[in-house]
């Protein structure tokens, strides 16, 4: 791992209005990850953790600050632009797994190469299938998410985001949903991911799979402390 950044935040903030109401749910944040490096998020509900991931991901346009990758300020950049790197160096997974439930596991990962008409080729079918022998799963790559169980559903949304090959993985609450002994096998395999010298961001409730992380950054009240 180097020093390297590879993905900035600079002053960030971010503000939400409901019913006539502003509440300022990021205050000004600054991280940076370096290339290769696994970052563990942590902070109580409401802290800003989450809304910081979105914006990290793209996900969320900060109302200001910058947000540099590899030189770019995202935070400025068009959707195009955002688009490119959202579905080709960024992937995302959830506390919840998203799957399509009359897709197979295997349909379900080839969901980010099917874009537009194009039919998917054969080496996308390939590299999918993959993906799922990395997650364990190649074997039940044609059940459907109704067959399969909530940790091996999770695992599916893991195979279905690295199948682009993404440079950064950023994961919400990805255990949240799921008991420990089966929370304990993801986070096993995002440690071999992140092994495998892909940057991972993590936001977490859960202290034990924090320090799993090369670095631990605590958020409160919408700042970084």
């Amino acid at each position: 791992m180097t020093a390297t950044p590879i993905l900035e935040a600079v002053g960030v903030t971010k503000a939400f209005t409901q019913d006539g109401l502003t509440a300022l749910a990021l205050k000004g944040v600054s991280l940076s990850v370096s290339q290769g490096e696994f970052v563990s998020i942590v902070g109580r509900s409401g802290s800003g953790k989450s809304t910081f991931l979105s914006v990290l991901s793209t996900l969320l346009k900060p109302d200001a600050g910058q947000l540099n990758y590899h030189g770019r300020d995202l935070a400025r950049a068009s959707e195009a632009e955002i688009n490119a790197i959202r579905h080709g160096d960024f992937a995302v997974i959830f506390q919840f797994h998203y799957l399509l439930p009359y897709l197979t596991a295997l349909e379900n990962t080839l969901l980010p190469f099917m874009r537009g008409l194009k039919p998917v080729t054969r080496a996308q079918k390939a590299r999918a299938m993959q993906s799922l022998e990395r997650v364990g799963l190649a074997d039940k790559a044609h059940r459907l998410p109704g067959q399969l169980s909530g940790g091996e559903q999770q695992r599916v949304a893991i195979a279905r985001a690295l199948v682009k090959d993404a440079r950064i993985l950023f994961a919400d609450e990805p255990t949240g949903s799921l008991d420990s002994a089966t929370g304990g096998t993801v986070m096993e395999l995002l440690k071999g991911i992140h092994g495998d010298g892909l940057s991972v961001v993590m936001v977490t409730h859960n202290e034990e799979y924090a320090r799993l992380g090369d670095r631990v950054v605590r958020m409160e009240d919408g700042l970084v402390v």
